[in-house]
């Protein structure tokens, strides 16, 4: 073993065998996360939905002999865009930017819906079919004019497992990076271990090696036990380019690594890390969709989040593990939660003290 090798393989294992010691470390890394999975993993709380964003592909007869009443309400349900390319409209819709397209063949309404809103898709096929129901009535003295198809445009396999399972990795990643990151460096403080690594034969490059070795094999371990209790238990199957994933979750367990990094270097003490750190993340958590989606939410709120970085690594790995989008999906996510570390970790290193105050 090279010298180089044997300070970082050493300093690893002790970081590990430290975490693995803290029972807490390990609940909140782990168990805690995954009691989350189970929960969203079969059951869906009510939400209320706003206005529905639809598509119009073509002419649609139907929306023109709707009843005058009929009509005020459906403008009332739904905003209408038109656009004459189905596979563009399906598309906005697989990404979530609008939930139903609509289109005529013959006398019968296709409606193309994702499965990625659980709610917001029943609403969606509920209230089309009270409207072509209600046109059918309004023709009175004729046999029913209009029918609705509805197409879901993801693959027929997917479960509903699979839409909360990236949000909810999402989370448990940057809790345990975060937290991880502010307990070990405010504890080494603390603790004037970081005074005494500085005396020893080890460089401060070896030092933060194998502390970004550990907490990224954490993460792996993380991402491993997520999809394999999806995959045995809740029938979870991806799609896609779900690979793509794990680089993308590779930069977004650095980018919270840095945002723990400040915390421990702001904060006096460890308790007060932690706190900063969960102070930080958990509301982050709740603002980027890991419990439930946005698309329901007023416009500010989601331009709001669109400056988180557990948003971007919510939607990038939703892009690739379950809407079918290429591996190229991940690289701007990636790009962002990247340049959003390299300024954190920049700021920690300026506000960072030897020695609590």
């Amino acid at each position: 073993m090279t010298p180089s090798l044997g300070p970082f393989v050493s300093l690893s294992s002790a970081i590990l065998k430290g975490f693995l010691r803290d029972k807490a470390s390990v609940f909140f890394a782990l168990v805690f996360p995954l009691m989350f999975l189970v929960l969203f993993g079969g059951i869906f709380g009510d939400q209320e939905q706003s206005r529905l964003d639809m598509v119009q592909v073509g002419a649609v007869p139907l929306l023109d002999d709707m009843p005058e009443q009929a009509r005020a309400a459906f403008d009332a349900t739904f905003a209408v865009e038109t656009s004459d390319d189905l596979d563009a409209a399906i598309g906005e819709v697989r990404t979530g930017d609008a939930d139903v397209a609509v289109q005529m063949q013959g006398d019968e309404l296709v409606a193309h819906y994702t499965r990625t809103d659980q709610v917001g898709s029943a609403i969606v096929q509920g209230s089309l079919r009270a409207f072509v129901d209600g046109t059918n009535v309004a023709l009175s003295g004729q046999p029913p004019t209009y029918s609705l198809r509805t197409e879901a445009v993801e693959d027929d396999s997917l479960k509903a497992i699979a839409y909360v399972t990236p949000g909810l990795l999402g989370w448990a990643v940057a809790m345990s990076a975060a937290f991880g990151a502010a307990a070990t460096l405010n504890g080494w403080r603390q603790s004037r271990l970081l005074r005494r690594l500085q005396l020893a034969p080890v460089s401060t490059r070896t030092l933060v090696s194998a502390r970004v070795a550990v907490t990224l094999g954490i993460a792996l371990v993380q991402m491993a036990v997520f999809l394999g209790l999806g995959v045995a238990f809740f029938d979870l199957v991806l799609t896609g380019a779900w690979p793509a994933a794990i680089p993308l979750l590779v930069v977004g367990t650095l980018c919270f690594m840095a945002i723990g990094l400040l915390a421990g270097a702001v904060a006096k003490t460890t308790e007060g890390a932690v706190n900063m750190a969960n102070f930080i993340v958990l509301p982050m958590a709740f603002l980027s969709g890991s419990f439930f989606p946005l698309e329901g939410a007023p416009d500010w709120l989601q331009g709001l989040s669109q400056v988180l970085p557990l948003r971007h690594l919510n939607d990038g790995m939703l892009d690739v593990m379950v809407r079918d989008q290429p591996w190229t999906a991940a690289l701007v996510p990636m790009a962002i939660l990247a340049a959003f570390a390299v300024v954190v970790t920049l700021l920690a290193a300026r506000l960072f003290r030897w020695e609590s105050t």
